[in-house]
This record gives C-alpha cells, structure tokens and sequence, in this order.
C-alpha cells in the first residue's frame, strides 16, 4: 500500500486504503462476504483477539472491506483512524453512548438533522444522559450551557436544512478548553470542503449515504478521528449490532473514488441555482453559504476555500401546499427524500415552505429549466 501522506486529496481518493490483491492480483478490493474467520493456531487467535496484530475474527467488529474505506475516508479528512457502520445515525448513536453515560451531559446544537434532534431529545435522557440544545453560533451561550459534567459538544458544520455555518476552529477551541469530546457531522461539506480535524476537532462523523457514496444506493455511517475514541466508538456499534455490510463499503469505496469531481460540479450548479432562486418573484429567502448576503458567509469562505456545497434550502410564496405543489410539478428533478446524490432532489420541509435542495451534476441550465416550469405551473 503506498503512502498517500504527500498526495493530493483526489490521489489519496483513488488509492488510500487500497493495494493489489496479494492473493489474486485483483485491482479492486474484494468484497469479504464473511461473517467469521478463521485461525491458523491457537497462538493466532490469542494475538488477534488481544489486539497485538491486525487480523479479523467476526464481522460484527471488523472487516477486510470495510476497513480498506475506512483507512480511505481518515486519509482524506486527516485522522488518525476510521470506523464505518450501518447509517449516520448509527455513527452517531455509537459515539454519544460510547462516550457518554448516565449521570453525563451533551451540548448540542439546536440546529441539527431532525432524527439526530429526537435522538438527543427523546432517547439520550432515557439513558440518564440530560442534553442541552444551544444556538452553536452564540459561542458565549455555547460557553454557558456547558457544566462539569459535560463530556460531549456536538454540531453539524452546515446545518440541515437551513445552511446555517458553525464556527468550526471556535467552537474547537472551546471544547479544547473546558476539557470535553468535539463532534463535528460533516455530512453536507464533505472532506473536500472542510476538514474539521484540521481545526482542532476531536470526531468527524458522515452519513456516508450522502456524499460519500454519491450515487443513492447504499445506506452507511462513518466516523474519523483518534485511535482511542474510535475504539470506543466501535465496541459500541459492535454491542448495538450496527456494523456496515461488506457489500455496502464496497460501494463506499467504490463511490468515494470520485468525491472531487463530484463535488466541484454540485458546488458549481448549487451556487448557480442559489442565485436564480434569489431573483426569482415566488421564492421570499434562498440559504446559500455561498450568497454573500447569508450571515455566514465570511466563516464559509474562510473555511472551505470559497465552495459552498451542493446543498441549498428557500422560502417559497405561498407556504407549504405550495412547495409541495412546486416540488409535484418538476420533471427532471426528483421530489424525494435525501441528499448527496448525482441527481438533484427536493424535499419541502414539514408544515413550512421551506424547501430543501440537493443539487445534482446534471448540466445546471436543465435544472434551472425544470424549476422555472415548476414555478410557472403554480403559478
């Protein structure tokens, strides 16, 4: 396996974690479809087990396909070690209750995916875990909610859906000081825009459905950061019975491959869609990092290099009858549910007009196109 330290991010995309099959000469990695292995002596075993060499004994806590993507995806966002499960809610369940317990507190933001919402809300006190949600732009509220015992501060970088932008490099710090865990859901920048670890984060985690997969055909998690928290991590997605298939990493690995390319079309089509929706009569508000009348335009630039991301959300005139009605009318685009997929999806947000956006790679003026007609029919 070569080292990929000194390659560029779109190298290190094709090759990290991967090398010729030393049995079959296969170019791409196999598929292990797995669930135990075997051992060549008792002494094999007792070392594999105790950790004192790499080996594999039960696909619940490891396997051949799954590590070459996550020693792929670590390369990329500049970690030390990697662990993939079987959804980002698998990530992010198996982070918080393994690094936290009853008798524990978790500052979160407030802006965040709705399910990982419910989960801090509804489940984690269930687990003797209190949560305090914060607006994780407030640094001083941020600093406030924070008690001794607190072990966890947790934010998306870019929020779902509204595109908010967190301070990634401050709130690092923060938690750096008062002595807690940093978990940051990159799921919508991707290590091509931002590497929070680069910031002084502590976890980096991915609903690698999303981007990371690029394709809409494959439900995943992963997370990046420390040896030592990742193991944490991993005992706890094998104890919640949430590893990833096999057949699902190699379309991780498989899909990873061309994040780069991927990701400087959707940034190019999202900046472009932003700014017809912001001069169109039926949209009231567009949240685009990548306007540079959004509040946070600034901190985005500053750290992503000046790309914005493929994800967009707007208020449309009229409430939520119309944008459901809107996102009825496209032809091209998908009124469908998730992001991060080459094709451009839309999705109106419950009981609001808010609709969310992922733009896809397909050539921008037929999406523009597709949204013009939809806004003409409902018109």
């Amino acid at each position: 396996m070569p080292d990929d330290r000194n390659h560029g991010f779109a190298t290190r995309a094709v090759h990290a974690g991967e090398s010729i099959d030393p049995v079959t000469g296969a170019h791409n990695t196999p598929i292990y479809q797995t669930a135990t292995y075997g051992f060549q002596s008792l002494e094999d075993k007792a070392a594999i087990l105790a950790g004192e060499r790499e080996g594999y004994f039960y696909s619940r806590y490891g396997n051949p396909t799954s590590a070459a993507f996550e020693t792929k995806l670590a390369a990329l966002e500049g970690a030390e070690a990697g662990l993939v499960a079987a959804s980002g809610m698998g990530v992010i369940s198996a982070a918080i209750l393994g690094l936290a317990g009853s008798g524990d507190h978790v500052v979160a933001s407030d802006a965040v995916y709705s399910v990982a919402e419910d989960f801090f809300t509804h489940d984690l006190p269930r687990f003797g875990i209190d949560v305090t949600l914060v607006d994780i732009h407030d640094l001083d509220a941020v600093n406030a909610a924070i008690k001794d015992e607190t072990r966890i501060l947790y934010t998306e970088f870019l929020s779902n859906p509204t595109l908010k932008v967190a301070d990634i490099p401050a709130l690092a710090a923060i938690a750096r000081d008062r002595g807690i865990v940093s978990i940051v859901d990159n799921t919508f920048a991707t290590p091509y825009l931002m590497r929070p670890i680069e910031h002084g984060i502590d976890l980096v985690l991915h609903s690698a459905t999303k981007y990371i997969s690029g394709h809409g055909d494959v439900v995943a998690g992963a997370i990046v950061g420390c040896s030592a928290y990742i193991s944490c991590v991993r005992q706890m997605v094998a104890h919640l019975g949430s590893p990833n298939s096999p057949f699902n990493s190699w379309l991780l690995l498989r899909g990873i491959k061309t994040l780069e390319l991927r990701m400087e079309r959707h940034c190019q089509n999202a900046l472009e869609l932003a700014r017809f929706l912001n001069a169109h009569p039926d949209v009231t508000h567009v949240n685009y990092p990548g306007l540079e009348d959004h509040p946070n335009h600034a901190v985005a630039r500053h750290l992503t290099g000046g790309r914005f991301g493929g994800m967009l959300s707007f208020e449309i005139d009229g409430g939520y009858d119309t944008a459901q009605q809107f996102a009825d009318a496209l032809l091209l685009c998908d009124h469908a549910v998730s992001l991060g997929d080459v094709s451009t999806l839309v999705w109106p947000e419950s009981g609001s007009g808010l609709v969310r956006v992922s733009t896809g790679i397909e050539l921008v003026d037929d999406i523009i196109a597709d949204f013009n007609q939809a806004f003409f029919g409902i018109g």
